[in-house]
């Protein structure tokens, strides 16, 4: 199935606009930011999560960690491959132990992902603090989560398809709604 375009949402001066919000209320939130590690889910959550220590850094002085989550194995909807390894420490880069972390996403849904990378995250450690940060909520609940830092709530329907593009990811940034539309077709009968 292909996808057609509804509304583009967010351009790249939206987006730089909202993680700038986003990183002053983190920084409002944790008074220690010493303490503050992020942590982002693979893939775009990595880009945002260092934008936002970056951002942090420049407002700040605060250099703070960033870690990369690869949550595959821990999904419940899509089948493990043999002898795939849990998330270790030295995955992230950084013990998470004590600290207070920051897990980010680029599109949060039903909760399941972060449910996911919550589970991925206990296991290299226990936390201070988790806090969780998205670009956009689109709401459709499954799974009692909620962001302590949204940067648009979106509220879609269950057809509809969040996209976001990162110059880091995909060349250029925007956020899009698009539908599925069928190609091609059979006959109607």
């Amino acid at each position: 199935m292909d996808e057609k375009t509804k509304a583009r949402i967010m351009d790249a001066t939206k987006v730089r606009r909202v993680l700038a919000r986003l990183a002053t209320e983190i920084i409002e939130t944790n008074r220690n930011l010493k303490s503050l590690v992020i942590v982002g889910v693979k893939t775009r959550g990595v880009a945002i999560g260092k934008r936002l220590a970056r951002l942090i850094a420049e407002m700040e002085g605060v250099t703070v960690p960033v870690g990369v989550l690869d949550i595959t194995r821990y999904r419940d909807d899509v089948p493990v491959p043999a002898g795939k390894a849990a998330v270790s420490q030295k995955g992230l880069g950084f013990p998470v132990v004590k600290k207070d972390v920051l897990l980010v996403d680029d599109v949060l849904m039903t909760g399941r992902t972060i449910r996911a990378a919550m589970d991925a995250l206990i296991d290299t450690g226990r936390p201070q603090t988790v806090q969780l940060a998205v670009l956009i909520d689109r709401g459709h609940r499954e799974l009692p989560i909620r962001p302590d830092y949204v940067g648009k709530v979106l509220p879609t329907s269950r057809r509809e398809v969040v996209r976001v593009r990162l110059k880091e990811t995909d060349g250029h940034e925007e956020v899009l709604i698009a539908e599925p539309v069928k190609i091609g077709g059979g006959r109607k009968r």
